[in-house]
């Protein structure tokens, strides 16, 4: 039977050869002698992402000198949170750059970000920016011209007093990073929602980073709870495109598309009725336009999405972190910081969630049973992952692109503020004691 095979698949050979000898023998010519040619353009993307890799994070970000500072907070806050999102506002111009071709394919130069960072050290909050150096000056200047009370001060890195290999024998962490629910066009609540702006005494207004600043105070000696969220100026403007159609479509006005036809079937069509194919169709005009005939709820839908459009947006990354020693680390104290994420939520709107896979620092068991051998293993690498990403301020996918979503001026404004003691009675919170006055007008200079 083999034979049999062997002799027919030879005879095949044979009857073909001559056939396609002629056309197959010049191309395998052609071949050997370009074979290379098409490799740049196959390679392009790969080969592009390792020349900006080596030009951007090897050779022009180490020269950028990063600087943590630390904002201390008076004991009464007067400004509403209003006030933040004329400061995020500010960020927002201070961080936005034009780069143009020479600048990224040849300095390597790169889009930074801001850092907004609540950090819990022993039961003690701090409110951390990590900025670069050369932008301190008008960063200052924007935070005093709203808190003119706040004190800034340059800090240490706190991330660099706990052991670097976390976890270890004597140190555990969880942590995760954070997403919304829907697409980038709807918002999350903001400090609108919480009527704040309605109140005009302090005391009486509710302030959504209360519920935080209460479980960071919980956190005991030797326990530390982080808060990262990382803003970048977004400047490509696809997510008001986006929010366009979103808001198109909520609205009911979505274009009407009349279906491709082949070709011959339009020629059938103006052979047998003599008209023209694609011929605009008699629009019948409603009484009512679509606008009108919204529910509340929709018409609440798209008036979120329009006023998050009106404001600047940030590409924005969330993640958190509990971290302690394990003769007092308690995981479940990870949860403290659950319900305040939670708070922002709207749910015919938006709102923060656990990313979970790949960030989240726990692995289910699996159905397959060899792979649980590896279990343990696979919560070490996440750990270390987020611990490694937290130190660094990079995002989810860190290098690949991916993994955040855009909040606007008032949204961050939401998550990152400075409250007085009243609205957020949360002890141990590092206040100014004393209020700051104006030097005498004629005090001498020299």
């Amino acid at each position: 039977m083999v034979d049999f095979f062997s002799s027919q698949i030879l005879a095949l050979y044979k009857f073909l050869a001559p056939i396609f000898s002629p056309i197959l023998s010049p191309a395998w010519q052609i071949f050997k002698s370009w074979w290379w040619l098409p490799l740049p353009f196959i390679l392009w993307k790969f080969l592009s992402f390792f020349w900006l890799w080596w030009r951007g994070i090897d050779v022009w970000f180490p020269k950028q000198k990063l600087i943590l500072l630390e904002v201390r907070m008076p004991k009464e806050v007067l400004k509403p949170i209003r006030a933040m999102e004329t400061v995020m506002a500010g960020i927002y111009q201070i961080f936005w750059e034009s780069i143009g071709w020479w600048q990224k394919w040849i300095n390597g130069k790169l889009q930074l970000s801001c850092s907004f960072e609540i950090a819990s050290i022993g039961g003690e909050p701090h409110f951390f920016i990590r900025i670069p150096q050369e932008k301190r000056d008008p960063i200052e200047s924007v935070i005093y011209a709203q808190y003119p009370e706040v004190e800034i001060s340059v800090a240490d890195d706190y991330t660099r007093y706990v052991p670097q290999d976390i976890p270890n024998k004597d140190w555990d962490l969880w942590g995760d990073d954070y997403q919304l629910f829907k697409e980038d066009s709807y918002p999350i609540k903001t400090y609108k929602g919480f009527e704040t702006e309605r109140e005009a005494l302090e005391e009486k207004r509710i302030d959504p980073l209360a519920g935080l600043l209460e479980a960071m105070a919980k956190i005991k000696p030797g326990e530390q709870l982080w808060v990262q969220i990382t803003a970048e100026p977004e400047k490509t403007g696809k997510w008001v495109k986006k929010g366009e159609k979103v808001r198109d479509m909520l609205a009911k006005r979505v274009k009407k598309t009349l279906p491709e036809r082949p070709m011959i079937l339009e020629a059938t069509d103006i052979l047998i009725t003599g008209e023209v194919p694609g011929k605009p169709e008699k629009e019948e005009k409603e009484l009512i336009p679509p606008e009108m005939k919204l529910t509340p709820g929709e018409r609440e839908v798209v008036a979120g999405v329009e006023e998050k459009m009106s404001k600047p947006g940030f590409t924005t990354n969330i993640r958190f972190i509990y971290l302690g020693k394990r003769n007092v680390f308690f995981a479940p104290n990870a949860r403290l910081i659950f319900g305040f994420f939670n708070s922002f939520t709207t749910y015919n709107l938006n709102g923060l969630r656990p990313c979970g896979n790949p960030s989240i620092t726990k692995v289910d068991k699996s159905w397959f049973l060899p792979l649980n051998f590896f279990r343990r293993r696979r919560i070490y690498t996440r750990k270390r992952a987020i611990f490694r990403k937290y130190k660094s301020r990079v995002g989810l996918y860190f290098p690949r692109p991916g993994g955040t979503f855009i909040l606007n001026t008032e949204e961050l404004a939401t998550l990152f503020h400075f409250t007085g003691r009243r609205v957020a009675p949360a002890p141990f919170v590092p206040r100014v004691e004393a209020k700051k006055g104006e030097a005498p007008s004629g005090l001498p200079t020299e």
